[in-house]
C-alpha cells in the first residue's frame, strides 16, 4: 500500500509540474507617471495567482474542462486602487514553434509571408500579439503541420465597452473601461505558445496605418478599491489533416460559440435598391468622351463627382451601368436608362486600347491614364458587359459590335494565360508582363464561363477549366489566397472569395463528377473566405461615430493583412453560401449569409440617417473598426476619401441573388 501511495503521489506531482510548465502568468502594474513593474505569478492549489510580493490586486483563476476544451475564468479584484495588465501564456512544451502555422482570423494566416515587412508578418518577428478588435473572432490558433494537432484560444465576454486613449504606443492608462484584451502566439525558446490577456497589449509592434508599424502598446485598466473584473477564455484542442481543414473547424467552432444573429435594419431588396439608385442619378458625368458614374477618389463629406473613371476595381463603372439600365427599365425611369446606355455607347467607341483591352483607369482631371493593365479589372469589365449583352438579348436587342469587342478581349486573355492555367496579375497593351503573380486568376474564371455560355465557344470553357486546375493546386490546396486586390500584395479576403465564386460559376457549366469536384472546392475556399467576416460586435467608444449610431460589426469582412478595415465586399458570395447550403447541407452557411445580407445594409445613407456621408445612396467604403486608419480619422470613422462605385455594385449584386443562375439558365436556352 505504501508503494501504491508513493506512485500516486509521484503521478500527481508530475501532472502538477506539467500544468505549471504549460501555464505562466505575468501581471504588470503601473503607477501614473512611472514605468510599469511586472511580476511573475504562481498558481496556488486554491486557484489564486500570487507573486512573491504583496500586490494591490487579488487574482483568482478557475479552470473547467469538457472534452478537449478548457474554460478559464479569471477574477481580478482590487484591494487598493491599481492600474494593471494581465498576461497568460499557454506553452505547448512538446511542439516546436518552427513546425507550426498560425492563425488569427481576418488578420493572420500561416506566417503572413505574403505581406511585406512593413505589415505584421514573420519578416519582422515570429511572435505576435494583437488587440482583439483586429480579428473577425477574438481568437488565436496554432496548427502543427507535422502532426495535424492544433490549439486555439477564444475570448468569451459581453464586449460592450471601449474608451478613447491619448497615445497609440508605449504604456497607456485607459481613460475609461474597455472590453478589449489581446491574443497571439509566441516563440518560447523553441517551443510554441498561445499568449492572451487583458486589457490589450500589442507586440512587438502595433499596426497604425497601411504599411506603418509603430512601437508596442500596452494598455492599463484602472480598478478602484473593491472593484472587480471578470474575464473568460476557452482553450480548445483538435486535429486536422491540413491548414484548410483547421481553418474550417475553427470557423465552425467560433461560429457556434458566438451564434451571430441577423441585424434588423428595416431595409429590404426593393427599398435598398431605391436608395442606392440615387447614386446612379447624382454621380453621372457626361462632359468627356467616356461617360461614367463617378465612383472613385471622392470625398465622403460632399461626394462631389471627380474626373477619375475606373472599369473594375474599385470603380465598377460598367457593372453600375448595367445595374442602372436594368433598374431603370423595370422601374420606368427613362433617365437612368438613358444614362446607362450613354455609358455603354461611349465605352464601345472610346473605351478600348489599340489591342482591344479596356482602358482601365482614366483621370480627366490631369489627363492621365494607366498603361499597366490588370487581369482583375479586365475580367470585371468583361463580366459587366456579358451581363449586359445577355440582358439585352433577352429583351430582343442584339449588339454585334459589343460582341466583337468582347471576343477580342477574351482572345487577349487567352493569349495571356500561362500553361499552368494562371493569369499574370499585371501587363501592358503589348502583352508585356509586369507582375506574373497568379493570385488574381479566379477573377478571370467568371467571364470565361459566362463567355462560354453566351458564345458557345469551348475554348473559353477550357480556359476556365485550366484556371480551376491552377486554383486547386496553388491556392486552395495550399490555403494560400493572395494578391487579388490591386492596392496591396498580400494575404487577402478577395482571393478566397473569388476562388469560391469561380467554382460556383464553373458548376453552372459542368456536370457529373466534374461539377461535384467544383462544389467541393467552392466549399473549401468558402471557409477561408468566411474566416475574414466578423462573427461578433466589437465595441466603440462614445464619440466614435460608428458606435454612436449603433453600428454592429457582425457580418462585415476585413480586407487584407495590409488594409486592416472592414467593408461590404460581398458581390455573389452570399449567394454562393446559400447555394452551398443546398448542395452540401451546411446550415451555418445560409444562416451566416442572412447575417451578412442584413448587417451590410446598416450604413445606408438616407435623409435623417446619413452616417457622415454627403449624399443619399453613396454607400461608405473604408469602415475603420480598430486602431488603424487609411490616413484619416481612425477607429469609428471612415477615411476622408472613398470609392462608392464598388460598394454600390457589391450590394446591388448581393441584392440580386438570382442573377447568376438566371444568366446561365437563359444562356443555355
Amino acid at each position: 500500500m505504501k508503494k501504491i501511495f508513493t506512485i500516486i503521489a509521484l503521478i500527481t506531482c508530475t501532472l502538477a509540474n506539467t500544468t505549471a510548465q504549460q501555464f505562466a502568468y505575468k501581471l504588470s502594474v503601473k503607477s501614473p507617471g512611472n514605468p510599469a513593474e511586472s511580476y511573475e505569478l504562481q498558481a496556488t492549489p486554491s486557484g489564486e495567482l500570487k507573486a512573491n510580493t504583496a500586490l494591490p490586486l487579488k487574482i483568482t483563476r478557475q479552470v473547467s474542462e469538457e472534452g478537449t476544451v478548457k474554460q478559464i475564468k479569471v477574477t481580478i479584484e482590487a484591494t487598493e486602487t491599481a492600474y494593471y495588465n494581465l498576461e497568460q501564456i499557454f506553452e505547448l512544451d512538446q511542439i516546436s514553434h518552427s513546425d507550426c502555422q498560425f492563425y488569427m482570423p481576418g488578420f493572420w494566416y500561416r506566417h503572413n509571408l505574403r505581406s511585406p515587412q512593413e505589415a505584421p508578418s514573420f519578416h519582422t518577428s515570429d511572435s505576435w500579439q494583437v488587440r482583439e478588435d483586429r480579428l473577425s473572432a477574438p481568437m488565436t490558433g496554432i496548427f502543427n503541420e507535422k502532426t495535424g494537432e492544433y490549439y486555439t484560444v477564444l475570448r468569451l465576454d459581453d464586449f460592450k465597452d471601449e474608451c478613447l486613449t491619448t497615445h497609440q504606443a508605449g504604456e497607456v492608462i485607459l481613460s475609461g473601461k474597455t472590453s478589449l484584451g489581446f491574443t497571439g502566439f509566441r516563440n518560447m525558446d523553441g517551443n510554441t505558445a498561445l499568449v492572451f490577456g487583458f486589457p490589450y497589449h500589442e507586440a512587438p509592434n502595433t499596426y497604425l496605418r497601411k504599411l506603418i508599424l509603430a512601437p508596442a502598446v500596452q494598455a492599463f485598466e484602472k480598478l478602484e478599491k473593491g472593484e472587480k473584473r471578470e474575464l473568460c477564455w476557452e482553450i480548445a484542442q483538435g486535429t486536422a489533416k491540413d491548414f484548410s481543414t483547421f481553418v474550417a473547424n475553427t470557423w465552425e467552432y467560433s461560429y457556434d460559440k458566438y451564434k451571430p444573429t441577423t441585424v434588423e435594419t428595416g431595409w429590404n431588396t426593393e427599398s435598398a435598391k431605391q436608395v442606392l439608385s440615387n447614386f446612379f442619378t447624382e454621380s453621372y458625368v457626361d462632359k468627356y468622351d467616356l461617360k461614367y458614374f463617378s465612383g472613385v477618389h471622392m470625398r465622403t463629406d460632399d461626394c462631389a463627382s471627380v474626373g477619375s473613371v475606373e472599369v473594375g476595381f474599385v470603380g465598377r463603372v460598367l457593372l453600375n451601368a448595367f445595374n442602372a439600365l436594368e433598374y431603370g427599365e423595370t422601374h420606368s425611369q427613362p433617365g437612368l436608362v438613358q444614362k446607362a446606355n450613354a455609358v455603354f455607347d461611349s465605352y464601345l467607341v472610346h473605351g478600348f486600347t489599340s489591342n482591344g483591352f479596356f482602358r482601365e483607369f482614366v483621370n480627366y482631371d490631369d489627363n492621365s491614364e494607366t498603361t499597366i493593365y490588370s487581369i482583375r479589372r479586365q475580367s470585371e469589365g468583361a463580366f459587366a458587359i456579358l451581363n449586359y449583352l445577355d440582358y439585352e438579348r433577352k429583351q430582343g436587342r442584339k449588339h454585334t459590335e459589343w460582341e466583337a469587342k468582347m471576343k477580342t478581349l477574351l482572345d487577349n486573355l487567352l493569349k495571356l494565360q500561362n500553361a499552368d492555367g494562371s493569369f499574370p496579375r499585371k501587363f501592358d497593351n503589348a502583352f508585356n508582363i509586369s507582375d506574373a503573380s497568379g493570385g488574381s486568376t479566379p477573377s478571370a474564371t467568371l467571364p470565361l464561363t459566362m463567355a462560354y455560355s453566351y458564345f458557345k465557344n469551348k475554348s473559353y470553357l477550357e480556359s476556365a477549366r485550366k484556371t480551376a486546375v491552377y486554383l486547386e493546386k496553388e491556392l486552395i490546396s495550399k490555403a494560400d489566397y493572395f494578391s487579388s486586390t490591386l492596392d496591396s500584395n498580400c494575404e487577402d479576403k478577395e482571393a478566397s472569395l473569388y476562388a469560391s465564386t469561380a467554382m460556383y460559376y464553373l458548376s453552372m457549366v459542368t456536370k457529373g463528377k466534374e461539377r461535384e469536384h467544383y462544389i467541393d472546392l467552392a466549399k473549401e475556399s468558402a471557409y477561408f473566405c468566411l474566416s475574414w467576416y466578423y462573427l461578433w460586435d466589437l465595441p466603440f467608444a462614445q464619440g466614435q461615430m460608428l458606435g454612436d449610431v449603433g453600428f454592429q460589426s457582425r457580418g462585415w469582412g476585413n480586407v487584407s493583412v495590409e488594409n486592416n478595415h472592414i467593408d461590404v465586399f460581398i458581390f455573389e458570395f452570399a449567394t454562393v453560401l446559400d447555394w452551398l447550403t443546398k448542395e452540401r447541407n451546411e446550415a451555418r452557411f445560409s444562416e451566416f449569409s442572412q447575417v451578412i445580407k442584413t448587417s451590410m445594409l446598416q450604413l445606408m445613407p438616407v435623409k435623417g440617417h446619413m452616417f457622415d456621408i454627403g449624399k443619399v445612396g453613396y454607400y461608405p467604403e473604408v469602415v475603420q473598426h480598430t486602431n488603424w486608419d487609411y490616413g484619416k480619422n481612425g477607429k469609428g470613422f471612415y477615411n476622408t476619401i472613398f470609392a462608392p462605385g464598388w460598394t454600390v455594385a457589391s450590394l446591388w449584386q448581393m441584392l440580386s441573388p438570382e442573377r447568376v443562375s438566371n444568366y446561365f439558365t437563359n444562356s443555355k436556352k
